[in-house]
């Protein structure tokens, strides 16, 4: 039936060409008819060339139409002129009309050809994903551990169902056919009209793709024509450069599904879900080993051979905006003009569910996506910079350590330095800029270090300084990767374009490199966030003549595709490296442990750290040992200091100015007086100073007395350390001495001796102290006189003229004392001159103030003897005491006043024992605990206190085993991960 019918429209198709053409005479232009009915009337017309227009060639490949050749219409031939009807042409006509079906097949077959080619085409220009396969979680590749497919596909349509969701073709075929208008027009060839159709169905709308087939009509030839070949590249290069943004916006939203996919994952992990898997990343795996090395290798030598990005460039070149971008976060603190990074930053990125950042040495997580915690980070990176710097420059060798941390970091090392520079300005250090040039070259140095150059493009580039250190360096640019910054003021200023080309070729520059990047890091403008730089950057260099003009290609440009490379080409220098940095320190290792043993075989290898706790528990112990001390040591040894300590103002300023009184009354008042005077004003606080002067006496003999065979001379450095700091500390109660006042005041005052035993023990006391007094007294004399009669024949000593005229005034006093031996203290004017007179005579020529400091000693002596004298006497006066010496020429009151003194002792001594042992040694101890504790905190203590060659080999033993076992994690999990 419906070839019936289709043969019916053919029949009205063809009856109304025919009305049309019955009435049509020969003056009809040929050109003004339609392309099929100038064939029908003239096939053999000499002017009449049917040609198929001419499609455009850069436009071919991707049109269905050129791959179906033009069907030829079987017509008979016409003469000129009328034909009459009998010709049953029309009935030809509508059987050939019937051969649409096949048009339509031929152009669909002929489009979804043309289309698998193009998908085919498209296809290929899309890069290998197959190296990001470590971007998509180990989740994913396991996803069907988790997900039941069989049931997903139990739940999907079966074939049938999908059948009725498909077009009805015979639909298609009916409508197509019922195109009757489309005859009568005349504007299109049936042949054109059903292959445009049949590719608009399988490809769709001409705007859902980049390159589209175009109009083949007579008015897009024309236009053609006009057009130059250097617009048709350009169109080309433009059509392109859409098309490799729009794969790069599609591997944007890949990666960043994936980012949200993985910071899922990461979530559900620190949640607990999956404990096997990524407790720690390899980065962070690496990032320690790193951090190992740097402790333990500080200055760089052929041990430390591990890969690192190390960031090098001009001051304000933009090194931190570039690790910025990398980091995706604003970390570093920044300045107009001004140094701003004076020491190290290594900064290990890492994936993670949350944005945020922390030191190596500090547990705070700074929280990326918050201004305040941004700006607090900035912050303490500058003051940790601060710090690192010591006294009189301008940076630093020390390294900070950062982590970042968040969903879709590339992982890598990288460490930022100090911008190179030219001139050392005002303010700066003099050796500032060798410092930098130093602490560069230890960083590039290392073979396996990828070198990251950035260079300024808004600047000239015969400017640069960091490019020759580069190329000294890494001469043949193996492992240099070359960056040019602010390309967005360079396209702006450089008058030739072409001259950034030959920059980011490597063309004006003597270095060589991997790779040549160019990126924008913003406007200039520092509060920018790192999404608004993004996308400015993407602006720019779709809108920029560089890449329209394939100065520069797509992978070259933004920071993204750089990140990428660096990442790339840190991994494979890792995995290429690592194992034999991992043989190099098993031999250091062996080596290390051979000498161990053969220089310290019975000793176990205690690093520093070990050793330190060792001496803090010894320590510990001996200030416990204060505490068992007994009571009688402590009071001995606190009275026998404290009568050192007072002594000599007793007897020269309590005992002989009373003595020269003339009555036992007088004597008893100046006592009573100037005893009370010396406790108000001096006793209390001399009698503290005796206690805290015998408790460090005694806490230094714990301290540094030997412990036989046990002792260790290795901590009598740290111990003395800890002695001083701790006496330092430790300050005596400041109630102490109020208290002590009132005590020593009330024994002062009692005059009372109870028994015999009492009243020797105080003669003893005072014969002690007084034979001590002329024992010094005698020295004193014999220094002022010279060697007597004996020591001149024996040893062959002479005296000085000095000593012959003290020795010839000496004897001249005496004969003065043995005719008065009752004579006061102090000589008359006319005794001296009496004294002067005689020694003249005699040839001796003597001052007044010679005879003055003569009779001092000579009378003090004298003094002393008689006192001794008395002391003797005494012994038997304790009963004429009782008797308050009634009906007696006996007078004992110096033996009462040093009863007075040696009790005061006593009680005194007492008061600071008990204080000692309740109150001042625990607060001494407590003071070494906390003298300790600083001293573990402070490691430059630590080295500076324990030193020698046994401490450094076990502390490089140590170190070398702890990179060691991370390098054999590290290499591990590299392979696990393979």
């Amino acid at each position: 039936m419906w070839r019936l019918r289709r043969a019916a429209v053919a029949c009205k198709v063809c009856q109304s060409l025919v009305r049309h053409s019955s009435g049509i005479k020969g003056s009809l232009p040929l050109q003004k008819l339609h392309l099929v009915s100038r064939s029908i009337y003239h096939s053999h017309h000499p002017t009449l060339k049917l040609q198929r227009p001419q499609l455009r060639t850069s436009f071919q490949q991707f049109s269905s139409l050129t791959n179906l050749p033009l069907h030829k219409l079987k017509l008979s031939p016409i003469k000129y002129g009328y034909q009459p009807r009998r010709n049953f042409w029309p009935a030809r006509l509508a059987a050939r009309l019937l051969k649409l079906r096949y048009l339509i097949l031929g152009s669909a077959v002929g489009g979804g050809y043309t289309a698998k080619k193009t998908f085919d085409q498209w296809k290929d220009m899309i890069p290998d994903l197959s190296d990001y396969k470590w971007i998509v979680p180990d989740i994913v590749w396991e996803i069907d551990e988790y997900i039941d497919f069989e049931k997903i596909k139990k739940a999907l349509p079966n074939s049938e169902d999908l059948a009725k969701l498909t077009p009805d073709f015979d639909k298609i075929v009916e409508s197509l056919s019922l195109l009757k208008d489309f005859f009568t027009t005349g504007h299109k060839l049936v042949s054109e009209v059903i292959g445009a159709s049949g590719l608009l169905l399988l490809l769709g709308s001409p705007g859902e793709t980049a390159f589209r087939a175009t109009d083949h009509g007579s008015e897009s030839d024309k236009h053609y024509k006009k057009v130059s070949d250097k617009e048709k590249i350009d169109q080309l290069q433009e059509e392109l450069l859409h098309t490799q943004l729009k794969y790069q916006r599609i591997l944007e939203r890949l990666e960043k599904e994936n980012k949200e996919l993985r910071k899922l994952v990461l979530q559900k992990d620190d949640k607990g879900i999956h404990h096997r898997k990524l407790k720690k990343s390899l980065i962070d795996m690496y990032s320690e080993v790193l951090d190992v090395l740097s402790d333990y290798d500080a200055s760089y030598n052929t041990q430390d051979h591990l890969p690192r990005v190390v960031v090098v460039g001009d001051q304000s070149a933009g090194k931190t905006s570039v690790l910025e971008m990398i980091a995706q976060a604003r970390i570093f603190p920044r300045g107009s003009g001004e140094m701003m990074t004076r020491s190290p930053v290594k900064v290990t990125l890492s994936e993670g569910p949350h944005h945020v950042a922390l030191f190596k040495d500090s547990s705070r997580e700074f929280d990326l996506t918050k201004e305040e915690d941004l700006a607090a980070l900035r912050h303490e990176i500058e003051l940790r910079m601060r710090k690192n710097v010591k006294e009189g420059c301008t940076v630093s060798p020390e390294t900070i350590s950062l982590n970042v941390k968040g969903p879709g970091l590339q992982r890598m090392v990288l460490v930022d330095l100090p911008g190179v520079i030219n001139t050392v300005t005002s303010g700066m250090a003099p050796d500032t800029k060798e410092t930098i040039f130093s602490i560069s070259k230890a960083y590039m140095q290392n073979p396996n270090a990828i070198i990251l150059c950035i260079q300024d493009g808004s600047v000239d580039a015969e400017r640069s300084i960091v490019t020759d250190l580069v190329s000294q360096m890494d001469p043949h640019g193996r492992r240099t990767i070359f960056v040019l910054t602010k390309v967005d003021l360079a396209e702006k200023n450089v008058a030739s374009p072409s001259r950034i080309q030959q920059i980011i070729e490597g063309k004006l520059f003597p270095m060589k490199a991997l790779g040549y990047f160019a990126v924008v890091t913003g406007k200039g403008n520092s509060s920018e966030s790192i999404e608004a730089i993004k996308e400015y950057e993407e602006e720019f260099f779709q809108n920029s003549k560089l890449l329209k003009t394939s100065m520069l290609k797509a992978h070259q440009v933004t920071t993204r595709n750089l990140s990428l490379a660096v990442s790339d080409c840190f991994w494979k220098m890792v995995r290429e490296s690592v194992e034999q940095q991992a043989d190099s320190f098993k031999a250091t290792r062996f080596n290390l442990e051979t000498e161990w043993k053969n220089n310290y075989p019975r000793l176990r290898e205690l690093d520093r750290n070990e050793l330190f706790e060792k001496a803090k528990n010894e320590i510990l112990d001996e200030v416990i040992s204060l505490s068992q001390v007994t009571p009688k040591h402590w009071e001995e040894i606190l009275q026998q200091s404290l009568w050192e300590r007072v002594s000599t103002h007793v007897i020269e300023n309590i005992y002989l100015p009373a003595a020269q009184t003339m009555n036992s009354g007088t004597f008893n008042t100046t006592v009573d007086i100037k005893l009370k005077q010396w406790t108000d004003k001096q006793l209390p606080n001399k009698a503290v100073e005796v206690a805290w002067e015998t408790l460090q006496e005694e806490f230094s003999r714990f301290m540094t007395e030997p412990k036989g065979k046990e002792h260790d001379d290795i901590f009598d450095k740290l111990k003395e350390a800890v002695k001083e700091e701790s006496i330092k500390r430790h300050k005596w109660n400041d109630f102490a001495e109020d208290s002590l006042r009132v005590i020593q005041h009330n024994a002062l005052e009692d005059r009372s001796i109870s028994d015999k035993q009492q009243w020797d023990a105080a003669i003893y006391f005072m014969e002690e102290a007084l034979q001590a007094r002329l024992k010094d007294t005698e020295n004193a004399i014999e220094n002022m006189i010279g060697p007597d009669w004996k020591k001149r024949w024996l040893y062959w000593k002479n005296r000085t003229q000095e000593q012959c005229v003290h020795n010839e005034t000496k004897n001249e006093l005496e004969k003065m004392l043995k005719c008065n031996e009752e004579h006061p203290a102090y000589l008359a004017s006319d005794e001296i001159t009496t004294v002067r007179k005689n020694l003249e005579s005699r040839g001796v020529e003597v001052d007044p103030s010679l005879i003055k400091d003569t009779w001092h000693q000579v009378y003090r002596r004298h003094f002393l003897k008689t006192a001794l004298n008395h002391c003797n006497l005494c012994r038997r006066g304790f009963y004429y005491y009782q008797r308050h010496f009634v009906d007696s020429e006996l007078e004992c009151n110096d033996v009462v006043l040093f009863w007075r003194i040696q009790r005061m002792l006593a009680i005194t001594a007492n008061t600071l024992r008990q204080q000692l042992t309740n109150t001042e040694v625990r607060r001494l101890e407590k003071n070494v605990k906390e003298v300790l504790e600083d001293f573990a905190e402070d490691s430059e203590k630590k080295v500076k206190l324990l030193t020698g060659k046994r401490v450094q080999l076990a502390e490089d033993l140590k170190k070398v085993r702890e990179i060691q076992e991370k390098l054999d994690a590290f290499i591990e999990a590299l392979h696990q991960e393979k």
